[in-house]
Order: structure tokens, then sequence, then C-alpha cells
């Protein structure tokens, strides 16, 4: 038997002489092999033996220290493992949510087809006549330029501090939103931001600034829009344009322009990176407001460009040796007053501002600052010991074109327009319509009248000094103001008559038709005061003040031009030659002494407020018409303040710096005065000559006329003028009976006796103060209206 061959013992497997390892080492009891022996066969059999001096995984020790080592080791991995299972699933689940995020938010927004840039807010650009930037104005406060007109340092600057991987990345960049994330978690604030140019460009553009998810979803999907539609120049010249830069400013042409008082195509390196830096603050980092915070903020953006590869260090050092250019204040200047005075005609010429436009305007730069510098020196030496805290001037040509106008002390604290928009009484400086008024009823410069006490119904108009002169001509009565004779000529030819020539001449203020109007009793601005003297000094053609000559859009377009080249005749030659020999003896020998140029034939007139509230000198030579006021915005009395003292010394210092270099030119009329036959108030208009403004007027101070008009051509004198004399000298007729060198006497009234004053019964009491003192008058005695007045 097969059996029977076999040995009783069963002979078990030996690992003698080979290596063994632990983790083959198992005792496996009977009980757990599969198809084992039952209990009570084999027992003697019933373990696997093992080689002596091994330890078994039961009772040893070194088995089981490889197991638990081996375990950790698993433990680890498992948790590495389970670790990156769990992100992957929480990323695919967050990328679901995040999804349905966007198409909620995106399903929210209008198509896509519909999106379009939206217009930026009209710009108006004013220049002045030579072309030069006046003023911006608008919601931006500059023009757009393109990328390739501005400074390159400009852009370069913007990508090194805001986005230094604009032109690589496709409108969001991961790597700047990581790089934000993981600044701003190790500060603990919000120190930097993970926005693109391009996301900053679409909130600018389409968004409101509130922070909420919405919007920035809307943000990043505009950001892609705008990446896919245009290329990343068009994207950087957007930015540029439209960013805010603080003071109001939007884009770096107003930004640069506000801060540096040039053109972002001029501006250096060092006011590159300081517009660059505002960008971060506008407020806080402004030059104008901390100049340390800014600077600060340049050297940083500086050594951003640096490290971008744009700039050295040899250009950084000399960029920060030479300090940016800082403007005094953009809100500062006289120009704005005249830039206001644009934006509140344009609307009417062109009709709503849809887009940016360009302004001409007849503003002569080196004018204006004259005129600011005369206001400002007269002022500053004698505001304060006389309380006079304003002053205004208008300087116009022969056609109207305002040359020059400041509307106050200071525009950056009051920008009141007080050449333009108040109106004030203009006390004697409205006597020369009173007096050309008389000289067309047929009275000529050497008429008589009587300075004397005069009755007008209730009202007793008197000279400044209570002190009379008798019988004296009307050139004499002129030059020194007297009220008296001024009165009496108003009664003679009527106050309408007077209204009516002072509207033909240019004022458009409502005048009150009383016998007071004789001392420019009625409020007028001082452009159109100025304007109207602008008649006696072209001729006697109207001149109608105008400062817009030609709007045109960016393109070129022409929306407006003016034309005041053929304007209409307002007064006749006579009569013009006869009131600029007067008024030229107020320059010579009367109340405008003060106000005398050198070298030049000049005429103007003063006028001077009751109590010293007002005080104006109106003027001109043959190039320009002037007017000057001082006073107080309150009303408040100035210290005796006259026409002739502080308005006659500021027109000397403007005139005198406006003519410099030019050759004298006569006024109309040659100093000549004309005698014998005047024509009478019906044809003294002369409304039916046909001569044009062209051969009596001039542009200013050799500039071309506004208008079509041709080039000047000396004024031709009026047949019935007679050989030149010399201005009046105050000379007063000597009175039958007194030597030479007599006081004349008062003399009764010439003409009409007061009971027969049509206008007595409805005329009121003006005040009795207002005019002006001649050459050495007296101080004038408190009389009891001045108590019952209260002054």
């Amino acid at each position: 038997m097969a059996g029977k061959g076999r040995s009783g013992q069963r002979i078990e497997p030996s690992f003698a002489g080979k290596p063994a390892r632990d983790d083959d080492e198992l005792t496996i009891d009977a009980d757990d092999r599969i198809g084992g022996r039952s209990p009570g066969k084999g027992a003697g059999r019933s373990r696997e033996k093992f080689p002596k001096g091994r330890k078994t995984a039961r009772n040893g020790r070194g088995g089981g220290r490889g197991r638990q080592e081996r375990r950790a080791g698993l433990g680890f991995i498992g948790a590495i493992r389970r670790l990156i299972y769990w992100c992957l699933v929480l990323a695919i689940w967050g990328g679901i949510g995040l999804a349905g995020v966007v198409l909620y938010y995106g399903s929210r927004m209008p198509s896509a087809s519909t999106w379009q840039i939206p217009a930026r807010p009209p710009n108006v650009k004013i220049n002045a006549m030579d072309g030069t930037a006046l003023a911006n104005r608008g919601t931006t406060g500059g023009e757009a330029l393109a990328l390739e007109d501005m400074s390159p340092f400009i852009p370069e600057a913007i990508v090194a501090i805001e986005d230094r991987r604009f032109y690589s990345h496709f409108g969001v960049d991961p790597i700047g939103l990581a790089r934000a994330f993981a600044t701003n978690l190790v500060t603990g604030h919000t120190v930097q931001g993970g926005s693109t140019l391009t996301q900053q460009l679409a909130k600018n553009l389409f968004l409101s600034p509130d922070r909420t998810m919405e919007r920035k979803v809307q943000e990043v999907l505009l950001a892609l829009w705008l990446e896919h539609t245009y290329t990343k120049d068009q994207i950087l010249a957007m930015y540029l344009n439209r960013v805010f830069f603080g003071s109001n400013a939007f884009g770096v042409e107003a930004a640069s322009r506000r801060y540096f008082n040039k053109s972002a195509r001029d501006v250096n390196l060092g006011e590159a990176a300081m517009l660059a830096g505002l960008v971060k603050a506008p407020s806080k980092l402004s030059p104008i407001r901390d100049p340390a915070a800014a600077q600060a903020r340049q050297q940083v953006v500086l050594q951003a460009m640096r490290d971008q590869g744009y700039v050295t260090a040899a250009d950084i050092k000399t960029a920060l040796a030479a300090p940016p250019t800082r403007a005094k204040s953009f809100w500062n200047g006289a120009q704005n007053y005249a830039a206001d005075m644009v934006m509140d005609q344009l609307p009417g010429l062109i009709g709503p501002i849809k887009e940016d436009v360009v302004v001409e305007t007849t503003i002569d730069m080196s004018l204006e600052a004259k005129a600011e510098q005369a206001l400002g020196d007269v002022l500053d030496h004698d505001s304060k010991k006389l309380d006079a805290s304003q002053a205004a001037l208008v300087s116009v040509d022969g056609s109207g074109a305002i040359r020059a106008i400041v509307g106050g002390r200071d525009y950056a604290e009051s920008q009141f327009n007080r050449a333009v928009t108040a109106k004030r009484q203009p006390g004697s400086a409205f006597k020369p319509f009173v007096y050309a008024a008389a000289l067309e009823m047929g009275l000529t410069p050497s008429s008589v009248r009587n300075d004397a006490p005069v009755k007008i119904g209730n009202w007793t108009p008197e000279n400044y000094e209570q002190k009379y002169s008798g019988v004296v001509t009307l050139a004499t009565a002129l030059a020194h103001s007297l009220n008296t004779i001024a009165a009496q000529l108003v009664m003679e030819v009527g106050p309408a008559n007077v209204i009516k020539l002072a509207h033909r001449l240019g004022i458009d203020s409502e005048l009150q038709d009383n016998a007071s109007i004789a001392l420019g009793t009625s409020e007028v601005s001082l452009l159109e005061l100025t304007s109207s003297y602008a008649a006696f000094m072209n001729g006697g053609y109207k001149a109608t003040p105008h400062v817009i000559t030609k709007v045109t859009s960016a393109s070129g377009k022409v929306l407006y031009t003016a034309n005041f080249g053929d304007p209409p005749r307002v007064l006749s030659p006579a009569i013009v030659t006869n009131m600029n020999y007067m008024m030229e003896g107020v320059m010579t020998s009367g109340t405008g002494k003060a106000a005398r140029i050198p070298g030049w034939q000049t005429a103007g007139k003063s006028g001077t407020t009751q109590s010293f509230r007002d005080a104006l000198f109106v003027g001109f030579t043959n190039d320009l018409t002037t007017g000057v006021w001082f006073g107080n915005d309150d009303g408040k009395s100035m210290k005796k303040v006259t026409g002739g003292s502080l308005p006659a010394k500021a027109w000397k210092e403007f005139m005198t710096a406006a003519h410099k270099g030019l050759t004298p030119a006569p006024l109309f009329g040659n100093g000549q005065v004309v005698e014998g036959d005047m024509p009478i108030a019906s044809t003294g208009t002369g409304t039916n000559d046909q001569a044009t403004i062209s051969g009596i007027i001039s542009g200013v101070l050799g500039g071309p006329v506004t208008g079509n008009a041709p080039a000047r051509t000396p004024p031709t004198a009026p047949s019935a003028i007679a050989p030149a004399v010399n201005p009046p000298t105050a000379t007063i007729p000597q009175q039958p009976g007194l030597a030479a060198g007599d006081e004349p006497v008062d003399m009764p009234p010439v003409g009409p006796g007061e009971d027969n004053n049509p206008y007595a019964a409805e005329r009121p009491t003006p005040p009795a103060d207002i005019g002006e003192a001649p050459s050495g008058a007296h101080p004038r005695r408190t009389t009891l209206l001045d108590y019952l007045m209260g002054r």
C-alpha cells in the first residue's frame, strides 16, 4: 500500500540556512486553517514549528515594532491622500458653485451683444486768442489724449505700479490675485488689490463702487469682454483718460494741468510717477494736500519702474533731483472768470453740449496777467488802510472783444464775477451819456451853464465840496464832475432821452427815468459801462461785448463763428469828436489826472457813489477801453476812495503795461472840437450813416479785428471839425465886474426856473453827495440830511 511505504513522521519544511523575515513569522492555529482537523486528532501536530532562536510574533518584540512602524507610515500617507482627495472634491464642488454664481449674476446683466463703452463726459477746452489753453470745463476737467500723445513715462508708471503683468494676462491675473491674497493674509489687513487695470476700467465704466459679490462677478465678466473686444493699448488709453486723480480731475490731462499747470504731453519722469501714485488714494496722496506723502509714494512708483526695467537708477536720481512743477492752485487765476463766462454763454450758442468742443476766445493772456497784477498791486498796497477789499477790471477793443477781465481779487477765494454779474451805481462815470445827449440837442463843449445851487422839485443836487464856480463851460463842468451842471443838462434834455442814448451805446440794464440819473443812481455792470465807452473810442459804433469767437468740435467741425465786424453807428462823428475832447480834459486837468499815461492821448471819466461805497474809472486810448471798480462786496463804505484815486491808479498801471512798446496813436478827432451847427436829437444818431467800423476801429494792440472787418485805417475827421485846440483846462469864463483871479460868485440858474420843472412832482429825492470833488476840493461838510440818513 502506498500508505505503508511512508514514514509515520511528517516532515515539516525547514527555513534553516535562509534569512528569516519578520513579516513572514506567523503563528497559525489549527483552528484557523481551512479544512483543519478536529481537536482530538493529531493534537501533537497542531502547531507549526519555527527554528530555534527565533521569536514568534506572539511572544517576541521585534516583529511587533515593525508592524507598528508600518502602520504609522501607512497612516500619514493615507492622511495626505485623503486630504488631496477631499480637496479635489471641494474644488469640483466649488467650481460648480462658482459657475452657478457666475451664471446667476451673469444672467442679470444685459446681453453681451449690447455692451458698449459709455461716452466720456464732454469736455470744453477754452483757448485764448493765441491758441494757448485758457481752461478746461466739464465733468472730467480735461480733454482725452491718445496714448501716443501722452508723455511715455505716464503709461509706464501706471503699468509698473498698478498692473505689472498687464500685457500678459487675459483681463484677470490669477498670479496677482494669489500674491495679493497672501500679502493681505500675512499682514492681517488689505494692503494689496488683485484687480487688473482692465478690471478697474470695467468698474469705472459700468459699475458702482459697491463691494458686493455681484459687482465683483460682473467686473470679471466685463474685463474679459474688454480684453476680447479691444487691444491692450486701447484699454490702457481708456483707463488713463478716465481714472480719477483727485481734485475733481478725471484723466491724465486734467490731472497734469491741475497739479503741474502743464499738459500731460509734457510731464517728466518725476511728475509721471507722482500722477501714477495718486491712483491708490487720490485725496490722501495729493501733492497739494500732502506733498510729503505724495513724494514718498512717488519714490515707490519709481522703484517699481526700475524693477520692471523702464528706468535706470540714474534716471531715478535725476527725477528726484528736479522736484515736479507745482501749480499754485488749479482754480486760481483771473482767466477762470473768462472761462466761467464762456460756460454761461456756450449753451445759448450751440445748444446742449454733447461732445468735446474747443472754444476760441478773445482773451489775451498777456493782458489778463497784467490786469490781475495791476489790481493786486493796488489792493496789496492800499486795501487795508482804505477799507477796499475787492476790485474788478474789464478791457475791450473797438469791436467789443473782451481782451482782459478780472472779476475779483482772488478767484480761488470767490468765483463771483464782479465785472459782469454785480450791478452797482456808476456815479459820475454815467455823466458822459448825459453830456452826449446834450450835444445831440445842439450844445457844444464851449456852451456855458451856471454852477450854482439848483433845486429840482424836492431835490437839491450839490457839488462834493459844496462850493460853486459860477459860469462854466460844459467841458470844464465834465472835467471837474460838477453835479449841478449835470442835473441841469438832464432836465434840459430829458431823462428819457439820456436813457435812450445809453441803451443805444450798449447799456442793457434797466435805468430809472428820473432826474437823479444825471449822477449815476441807476445800477449797471462794469462790463456794459466799459463797452458803452468803447463807442467813443471807435468813432461812434456800437461795441457789443463778447468773449467767444469760434466753437468747433473735437473733429474740427465748426459749430459757431462770431461776426462783429459791421456794427451799427450809434453816435455821429462830430458828437464823438467833441465828447473825446471833453473827456480828454478829465485826464489832463480834472478828476482823472492820476490816470494820465505820458506820451499817450487818453480820455475817460471817474465815478464815486454815495458814502464812498463804489469807486470807478473808465477810460480809453486809441486801442483799448478799460473800466476799473473798487469797493466791498457788502457795500461797506471805503475811506474816501474816489474814482480818481485807487481805480485811476490801477487803470494807469494796467494801460501803461498794455501799451508798452506800441507807438502812440491819437484818439478819434485828434483832440479837436466841433463848433457851429450841431445835429439835433432826431438826426444826431447818424442811423443812416453807411460807413463801417472797419475804417474806424482796430483789433487789440495790433491784433486782428473780430469778425470779417479789414485792417484798421486812420479815421477821417468830420469836415465840420475846427482846427485843433488844446484839451479843456477848466478855465472858467470871467464874470463881468470881476477882476482877474477873483472867484466867481453864484449866479441865477440858466434856463427855466425851478417852478417850471415838469419832473418836480414825480421824481424822488436822490442822495446829495454823489459825484466827485475837483482837484484841491475842501472836505465835505456834514449836513442835516447826513444825520437823518445816518451818515
